[in-house]
């Protein structure tokens, strides 16, 4: 596996007809075997370096959000909390190395995050262009996440959870849209650029402000109002400006925002109030089982089975450089989701806000430079005031509203 990725060049065609690469397009570099075995070992080092508060269900706007109980008060953090204990008083390690450890792991985390998101969107890029089956695409992302799970849990490399059938009831309705947003994803990806597909998935503090004002109470602050117009003028700008626009492409990331956000909605509506919670690699690990089976009897009966080498072969692609790009891209995607989480065991909330909302605007200039899309100045600036509102909103979401007096 480390050597297929090694010598595996994302900017081949897929096509089975001989074309000359060119060597000024963009290769991302590929990842070492030390940080394949840092993500690998993930759960172990985290618990080696601090202890974590209870762990509850529920879902903030970047995602599955390991929070600690609301029971347990939990100071406020930008960044790497060092507590200092009874038990460590008389450890030969200083706080000081302890805090420069901490932030060269974060650090670390946070390469390999947006690293697996380059690789993950390039490559799904790239088998979407050449092979036009949306739900199948994300039934080989679902199956190959399965298979890790089952492979984790078997070999202990994470503890294999008991599930009620009162908790897996709860769950359904995650994978449900987990499942559908991810299509969603790759139905866009399929027909627009990258880049644009971002754009529009900037959107998704929009949609999570207004889901959660309709079905929680959850009604927000003049600032955050005021944080989601510089998004919805960005995004419009950069629609109206956008070379490879189409309503499809554009429809289907709209309706990935909605149905992600969705997904937060429901984990805070059902899972919150569970007296057996789950932490979240758990949970994600338990819904990209579920979101297989889900997937599965639909993407054959609309799409067919058209990943046999015999079809492929008879669309005129290359068969080994389809099934690998899909395995890259499949790998990618589960190992960023999980780094993701491992972030959140260490940052706040609004510091893993500011990261994603960085590492958007990584993914879209990458994408925009190793696929060389056209891109005009007011698309660039429409793209930059969307993603800016999405910092804003990141940082205005910690204002409080205060509190009515009597």
């Amino acid at each position: 596996m480390q050597s297929s990725a090694i010598a595996f060049s994302p900017s081949l065609s897929l096509s089975t007809s001989p074309r000359k690469l060119s060597a000024r397009g963009f290769n991302p570099l590929p990842v070492s075997p030390p940080a394949q075995h840092r993500f690998s070992n993930g759960p172990a080092l985290f618990a080696s370096t601090r202890r974590v508060s209870p762990i509850t269900c529920s879902l903030k706007q970047s995602g599955w959000i390991s929070g600690p109980n609301p029971a347990v008060p939990e100071p406020e953090s930008d960044g790497v909390v060092v507590r200092a204990t009874a038990e460590s008083a008389g450890a030969a390690e200083t706080p000081g190395s302890k805090s420069f450890a901490d932030t060269l792991v974060l650090g670390t985390l946070f390469g390999l995050w947006y690293l697996f998101n380059i690789y993950f969107n390039i490559y799904n890029k790239q088998v979407l262009k050449a092979f036009h089956y949306p739900m199948t695409v994300t039934l080989v992302q679902f199956a190959v996440g399965t298979v890790l799970v089952v492979f984790m849990w078997t070999f202990n490399l994470y503890k294999r959870p008991k599930i009620s059938g009162g908790q897996l009831a709860a769950i359904l309705p995650l994978a449900l849209v987990h499942t559908l947003g991810n299509l969603f994803t790759n139905m866009s990806l399929g027909k627009v650029a990258v880049s644009f597909t971002h754009t529009i998935k900037a959107m998704e503090p929009f949609f999570s402000v207004v889901l959660s004002a309709m079905f929680l109470g959850e009604f927000p602050t003049p600032w955050v109002v005021s944080s989601l117009l510089p998004i919805v003028g960005g995004v419009a700008l950069a629609s109206m400006t956008e070379a490879s626009f189409n309503w499809a492409g554009f429809w289907s990331a709209m309706a990935s925002n909605l149905t992600n956000q969705s997904r937060n909605v429901l984990s805070k509506k059902f899972m919150v109030k569970k007296e057996e919670s789950l932490d979240n690699i758990t949970l994600f690990s338990i819904i990209t089982i579920m979101s297989f089976f889900l997937m599965a009897p639909v993407a054959i009966f609309v799409e067919g089975v058209k990943f046999t080498p015999s079809h492929l072969q008879a669309a005129g692609l290359n068969v080994k450089q389809l099934y690998t790009r899909s395995l890259l891209a499949a790998l990618c995607f589960h190992a960023y989701q999980q780094v993701s989480y491992m972030i959140l065991q260490r940052v706040s909330p609004v510091t893993h806000s500011v990261g994603n909302c960085v590492k958007r605007v990584v993914v879209i200039v990458t994408s925009v430079l190793f696929f060389r899309t056209p891109v005009s100045p007011i698309n660039s600036l429409g793209t930059g005031i969307a993603l800016a509102g999405v910092f804003l909103y990141s940082r205005v979401k910690r204002i409080k509203p205060k509190p009515k007096t009597a």
